[in-house]
């Protein structure tokens, strides 16, 4: 056990990734938290907002916008671990994401205290989510902001002691003069509370509810966009209701652009897919973002999980929906590859053709028997590789001790 350190976390969305970790520390050590501003609040820790002191100039190159907006935030982090040192603040530890920058000034403040980086994807040309869908291709000159933009991924991996990536496949994606330093532990899914039910049922805050009485699927994102295949999902969704006149769709996300490419001012990807296809709206229901014990709930009670993606980083979805006993029908794109073995603990289908998806899922939904060792396989591999408490936090907090020590 960690006990009667201090220690500070770095992320800009609090809690991020840190939110199982700060509950464990916090208690039995003292812990700060620098963030951005936030109505998210977690007990037993101080969380210190900062704001940087101006945004990225609109004369900047196109090429170095990413790195002027890491600069401003690593400044303003940096200002408040100044006024920390300056308390008498001294930690034993750091741990900060390095996705946009604020981690960029810790080891100049305290070059002596080790720090823990969380590197979440290094960014290519090749070989990953860039050039992936023809369907949206990208500007040439794509290239050449990624390379200036793994500058700052570049100085966090010289500075940091060591770090974390969430899987193997982007752990793989960075350079290997790095890869000693990039030790591969996911984030974690509570297995213990994401399990499967005798009995289960849905209520969305609408009042539509699923029971077992028809076949349910579930499609899960951030938010609706080509990167995590929603386009091909609606492709496919079409022919799926289609083909089986008493089955549902539920669809979580938003309307927003995580990844990738921005939308012209009041459109979304949601509208322009629903002009596309010819599909029956009373069966499709789109829920928006939920509660996690709603989402929970769903899980158990749906009858198969779409999860598809580009080439990119991995949502803690797929493996919830694995630990809850859902059927997973996923794409055949890294990093799904990496934890579902096709007719084993999953389905594998192709991310580009829908035709396949629809046909997965109306098999699954027809003869639900055939599929009970995938998903009770699908469970067995949530458990021994990606539990919160069985393996993830433990590798984490192993990591962190080793470090202290």
């Amino acid at each position: 056990m960690i006990k009667n350190k201090t220690i500070i976390f770095i992320h800009q969305n609090f809690p991020g990734q840190f939110l199982h970790l700060c509950r464990e520390l916090a208690t039995h050590n003292k812990v700060f938290f620098i963030s951005k501003q936030t109505i998210n609040r977690l007990p037993n820790l101080t969380l210190i907002a900062y704001q940087p002191n101006r945004s990225v100039n609109a004369s900047t190159h196109p090429y170095l916008t990413t790195i002027e907006d890491g600069i401003l935030h690593g400044q303003a982090v940096a200002r408040i671990l100044l006024q920390l040192q300056n308390q008498n603040v001294r930690p034993d530890l750091i741990v900060g994401h390095s996705g946009w920058g604020e981690t960029q000034f810790v080891k100049d403040i305290f070059p002596d205290v080790p720090l823990l980086s969380y590197f979440e994807f290094f960014y290519s040309a090749q070989g990953a989510d860039v050039g992936f869908d023809p369907e949206f291709p990208s500007n040439p000159e794509l290239r050449f902001h990624l390379r200036s933009r793994n500058q700052l991924l570049l100085s966090c991996l010289e500075s940091t002691d060591q770090g974390i990536s969430p899987t193997w496949w982007q752990s793989s994606r960075f350079p290997k003069a790095y890869a000693p330093k990039v030790h591969t532990i996911h984030d974690g899914v509570d297995t213990t509370t994401l399990v499967p039910a005798k009995k289960p049922s849905v209520t969305f805050p609408n009042g539509l509810t699923f029971n077992g009485s028809v076949p349910l699927v579930t499609f899960v994102a951030r938010n609706l966009e080509p990167y995590r295949g929603f386009h091909v999902f609606m492709r496919a969704a079409e022919k799926i209701l289609a083909r089986h006149p008493s089955l549902h769709i539920v669809v979580v996300g938003g309307d927003g652009v995580s990844y990738g490419a921005k939308l012209p001012e009041g459109e979304t990807y949601r509208a322009r897919a629903l002009k596309e296809v010819t599909i029956d709206e009373k069966r499709l229901h789109f829920v928006g973002r939920i509660e996690y014990d709603v989402f929970r709930k769903m899980l158990q009670t749906s009858d198969a999980h779409i999860y598809l993606t580009y080439p990119f980083v991995l949502s803690w979805s797929m493996i919830e929906a694995m630990s809850s006993e859902c059927l997973l029908i996923g794409s055949q794109t890294a990093p799904v590859e990496e934890v579902i073995r096709h007719e084993q603990n999953g389905i594998l289908v192709n991310f580009f053709d829908p035709d396949a998806i629809a046909s997965a899922v109306v098999e699954a939904v027809r003869h639900p028997k055939r599929f009970q060792d995938m998903r009770r396989a699908a469970r067995r591999t949530a458990i021994d590789r990606y539990d919160l408490h069985g393996v993830s936090l433990p590798r984490q907090k192993a990591l962190m001790q080793d470090m202290m020590g």
